[in-house]
């Protein structure tokens, strides 16, 4: 079997000549601002399409197709071949995609977003996420090692965790995910097949701009002061930004901004002006109406009506 070619040149259109839909999960519409954690079985959703998931990107969502066994057909940028299992699909965001099954294929699907990954992390984890995100790929693995049996059990606990009711309150998928990402970024890099392309670079220097975001938005960094961390203008930053993830750097800031004053509004019964300093709002009318923005609700008004969910 080849093996995709490590590059960024991603057509936008269908071999048809249409344009390439883009997806939250397959088949269902984009929500950027949502966190997405999300695992299942290569079946439950091909079955409904005819074995067949057309060519689609997601933007701001990283997916591992893991085939554990039996035979697809796949095409990744403009890279197609028949894939064997044991092997793994990596898509990064913005990577045009599409598989045919055969109907005994056996596997999971797993999509989530980076701040899974990145939001409080260890380096060492940060650095397997950057290594196996770098540029779309297939890790092919050899039947008998030990390794596919660790990453299908992973992959299966982590499927059992995401089914149980309440699971979603539980730290456990998360550190499943983590565990993945580790298995599958030693197993590419022991593959020796890494190419240094501009399509890589373009990932790396996205995947180190939302870690620096992760370290430093509470200090209300300015943009230019991530551009300058990574070597870049604040107009390359931007593009980086829309390329990699299909929103502006500012976007992606406020957004995680917004997430972190959600959380603080929830678990925390200090008053919204408390709160407005330590996210580093000089003036809370300020943060009312940059979160009223974001949300539509005051943070009083949000806290109400989410607390009274409970």
């Amino acid at each position: 079997m080849g093996k995709p070619p490590e590059t960024t040149n991603r057509s936008r259109r269908t071999p048809a000549g249409g344009p390439i839909p883009s997806f939250a999960l397959y088949g269902e519409a984009p929500a950027p601002e949502q966190e997405t954690l999300h695992i299942e079985e290569i079946q439950s959703r091909s079955r409904l399409y005819q074995w067949e998931i057309r060519p689609h990107v997601h933007q701001g969502l990283y997916q591992i197709l893991w085939l554990y066994r039996g035979r697809a057909d796949v095409g990744i940028d403009e890279w197609s071949g028949a894939v064997e299992g044991p092997a793994a699909i990596v898509a990064p965001p913005g990577t045009v995609h599409g598989f045919r099954f055969a109907p005994e294929a056996d596997g999971l699907v797993l999509t989530l977003s980076a701040r899974f990954l990145v939001e409080g992390e260890l380096p060492a984890a940060a650095e397997a996420f950057r290594t196996l995100f770098l540029a779309p790929t297939v890790v092919c693995l050899t039947a008998d090692d030990g390794a596919v049996a660790r990453l299908d059990a992973l992959m299966r606990a982590l499927a059992a965790e995401f089914a149980t009711p309440g699971g979603g309150a539980s730290p456990v998928p998360l550190w499943l995910a983590r565990a993945i990402v580790w298995r599958l970024a030693q197993a590419r890099a022991l593959s020796g097949r890494a190419q240094g392309t501009r399509g890589r670079r373009h990932q790396a220097l996205f995947t180190r701009f939302l870690l620096l975001v992760e370290e430093h938005f509470l200090e209300r960094w300015p943009l230019e002061r991530y551009a300058r961390a990574l070597g870049l203008s604040y107009q390359r930053l931007n593009r980086l930004a829309l390329t990699e993830n299909g929103r502006s750097a500012l976007e992606i800031v406020h957004e995680r901004l917004t997430r972190e004053a959600c959380r603080r509004l929830y678990y925390i019964s200090a008053p919204a002006e408390t709160l407005a300093f330590e996210l580093g709002f000089e003036d809370p009318t300020y943060f009312t109406k940059f979160f009223k923005r974001r949300t539509g609700l005051t943070p009083h008004r949000w806290r109400e009506q989410n607390r009274a969910a409970l």
